[in-house]
């Protein structure tokens, strides 16, 4: 198939009308595309141009993606430019608009490569940083361990991180779609560099990984459904679950956190929440996220159905205490109890979900509920105290659900909570 006659760059040949010099518009193209494809083998995989401890490197899924996905957009992109080049120098009467409107599409197109090359340095150059290159290793393994659920429900992607200011995490999904169409083919985690590093990282971490696992198990569509049928169902509490639908996404993201880490995930969001006392209680009309003041309270009621233990009503007590209501417009405060007596009503319909993918399991079963029980988790601290190296063979989920709950117990200090950390990270990153 000839250049011109592609779909994409369809140059009429043979209509041209007499431009005067037509030499000039095609040198001028031809110097452009040449120029072009100059830039464009400055284009070069990673792993030629960034230099990192071997601990600090991807996991091989990951790197290998990233490499074939912008080998094979360069490629693609300087074939497009070679024949450009060609139709240039071989055709006499080409209509110059014509041909301002394809070089112009190559353009766009190696600006879409360049996007999707920005997409991924700030995960690999950071790779080159001291301590936290082999640190951010070590956390892709911890996310990785996070979408490891029970049950073959799904192919898990590559997941990787990278550090950004701020004050939330993020995520760029696997699977979905990059500048220029083509398909992600790892999850990006992009994490708040503030939360490096205690347990709160876990729940920022595992909070994004469950926005992947959520689409991966195809969970929203039929929660929506479900949710809009309490809403038509309950009009006294219609509102209430208008916004528990509304919320749904944000919200699975964070029971997956606390399905994955327990009491670790509702502090480290606890720690995420603690803003001044008008954002905690904007109630926003449209967007994803639940207010601050419910969103803790929801991360709350999914532990307390999950791993019954007093510690959550003292958890619920300190956020009354932190940010209580009486002085909020009696408006708001009515909504704040539609939103409480309505919660446990919809904890039990998360929980007890059991959507299709799942073959008849609830949602809740596919998470390792029964070894982050808190008095489990309590006995092994204990054990790892007298046995560290038990420690160093858990699944890396597992050591930050029991370092976070001895954080929540108070038996353990924020200083010694982080050099375990960053001993573990290290040692992850080590092993991979």
């Amino acid at each position: 198939m000839t250049f011109a006659s592609t779909s994409l760059y369809r140059i009429r040949v043979g209509r041209a009308k007499p431009v005067g010099k037509p030499a000039v518009f095609r040198d001028f193209l031809l110097e452009e595309a040449k120029a072009l494809r100059v830039r464009l083998q400055q284009v070069k995989p990673f792993a030629m141009t960034i230099p990192m401890v071997h601990s600090a490197h991807l996991p091989p899924a990951a790197q290998a993606g990233i490499d074939d996905l912008l080998l094979q957009a360069k490629r693609e992109l300087k074939e497009k430019i070679r024949l450009f080049i060609r139709l240039l120098e071989e055709k006499d009467d080409i209509n110059p608009e014509e041909a301002q409107k394809t070089f112009a599409l190559l353009k766009l197109r190696f600006n879409a490569l360049l996007d999707k090359l920005d997409i991924f340095a700030d995960v690999i150059t950071q790779r080159s940083e001291h301590f936290f290159g082999v640190w951010l290793s070590g956390l892709d393994i911890l996310a990785q361990d996070a979408l490891n659920i029970r049950g073959d429900y799904f192919q898990p992607p590559p997941m990787v991180c990278y550090l950004d200011r701020g004050h939330g995490a993020a995520i760029r999904r696997a699977r979905t779609r990059l500048p220029g169409g083509k398909s992600n083919p790892v999850a990006v985690i992009r994490v708040p560099r503030e939360r490096m590093i205690s347990h709160g990282i876990a729940s920022s971490l595992i909070h994004e990984v469950g926005h992947q696992g959520a689409a991966l198990l195809d969970l929203l569509p039929p929660l929506r459904i479900a949710l809009r049928g309490k809403a038509a169902a309950d009009s006294p509490r219609r509102q209430a679950w208008e916004m528990f639908e509304r919320w749904i996404s944000e919200i699975l993201a964070d029971f997956w956190a606390v399905a994955t880490v327990g009491v670790s995930a509702s502090t480290g969001l606890m720690g995420v929440l603690s803003l001044p006392h008008y954002f905690v209680f904007r109630i926003g009309i449209e967007g994803p996220h639940p207010f601050p003041w419910i969103r803790a309270k929801i991360s709350l009621a999914f532990g307390k159905a999950l791993y019954p233990d007093p510690q959550w009503e003292r958890l619920e007590e300190l956020w009354n205490r932190l940010y209580p209501t009486g002085k909020l417009p009696e408006v708001k405060q009515e909504l704040l109890r539609q939103l409480e007596d309505t919660l446990p009503d919809f904890v039990r319909l998360v929980t007890r979900y059991r959507p299709a993918r799942l073959r008849g399991r609830t949602l809740a079963s596919i998470f390792p509920v029964k070894t982050r029980q808190p008095a489990q988790l309590r006995r092994t601290y204990l054990y790892w105290k007298k046995h560290p190296s038990a420690m160093r063979r858990a699944r890396p989920a597992l050591i930050f659900a029991v370092l976070g709950q001895a954080r929540a117990d108070h038996r353990i200090t924020p200083e010694r909570e982080s050099a375990l950390l960053r001993g573990m990270l290290v040692n992850w990153a080590m092993r991979m």
